[in-house]
């Protein structure tokens, strides 16, 4: 019985199939940490701006 054991926990260190699919994962996250960070960051001075033109150009369409 023990030695099944052992030998399963051989093969499973040794297979390496899901690796790729955890880096992926990790390059993903750093990716969506990145951006969430920029986000965060800009975000507020970026999005007033922005806000802030659309209602400026809103008053000179509407005469005011």
């Amino acid at each position: 019985m023990a030695r099944r054991v052992l030998d399963a926990l051989r093969r499973f260190a040794r297979d390496d199939r899901g690796a790729t699919a955890i880096e992926y994962a990790m390059i993903a996250m750093g990716i969506a940490v990145a951006i969430s960070g920029a986000v965060y960051a800009l975000g507020e001075t970026v999005l007033s701006g922005y806000f802030n033109h659309i209602a400026d150009e809103y008053k000179k369409a509407a005469g005011g």
